[in-house]
């Protein structure tokens, strides 16, 4: 069953989104800040965490840099603030979806949806997971979701590598940024093709000197380079 952990210091929400999310049929828990939070990402260990922003001691800002570099779930943040430069650090920061309050719940259903099958539980995935993808001596292992570089493991992202694992499939081809949002988000995503940017921006530098694995099609958006 998919572990979904939701996180809000205020009641109200963090038991309606966990109600209507167990009505979904997903294993759901609660956190009320962001240590609580912390540590329960370590004990129960969800696929998915719905996170608030802002929050007293530690915000969902700080937990996103707590879990930097550590093994996490899928984040969609939760934020009341409009600006794109707030929901632009939430991404540069390991977040990998945002929704501002208020949200409708049948969009945040869909988000955690699409998060949770691009966390390798939908169909195609399971047909497909014992493949692995290798290009320019990057290996990606689709069951474990592993990525490595000449045997050295990276640690990505959900989104991260899904991304690459997109372009690795299709070495040569040219992704708009509209097309990536769609294929790698499963949606028309709010945030605009600033994400595209930022993810790739991140992925490229876990890449170290493989970075020329992705490519930028200037005006247009992105490829991996063209023979495996």
């Amino acid at each position: 069953m998919i572990k979904i952990l939701v996180v809000d210091d205020e009641s109200s929400i963090r038991a309606a989104v966990a109600y209507a999310l167990r009505r979904e049929g997903y294993e759901v828990e609660m956190a009320a800040d962001g240590q609580e939070a912390l540590d329960k990402v370590e004990t129960f260990q969800p696929t998915v965490m719905v996170l608030d922003v802002m929050m007293p001691h530690l915000s969902g800002y700080d937990v996103c840099r707590k879990l930097e570099g550590r093994s996490r779930p899928a984040i969609l943040l939760l934020t009341v603030k409009d600006d794109i430069v707030d929901k632009v650090l939430g991404l540069e920061l390991g977040a990998d979806d945002y929704m501002t309050k208020p949200f409708d719940m049948r969009e945040l259903l869909a988000r955690v949806k699409a998060l949770s099958r691009r966390g390798g539980y939908g169909g195609q995935m399971q047909q497909e997971q014992h493949e692995v993808l290798r290009l320019g001596g990057l290996s990606a292992e689709l069951f474990s979701r592993a990525v490595s570089i000449q045997g050295e493991l990276l640690d990505l992202t959900p989104k991260e590598f899904d991304l690459l694992v997109l372009l690795m499939r299709n070495p040569g081809r040219v992704y708009s940024r509209e097309a990536l949002l769609e294929k790698v988000w499963d949606m028309g995503f709010a945030g605009g093709t600033r994400t595209v940017d930022i993810h790739v921006q991140r992925l490229r530098k876990k890449l170290g000197n493989h970075h020329g694995l992705i490519q930028t099609v200037y005006g247009i958006g992105y490829k991996s380079m063209g023979s495996p």
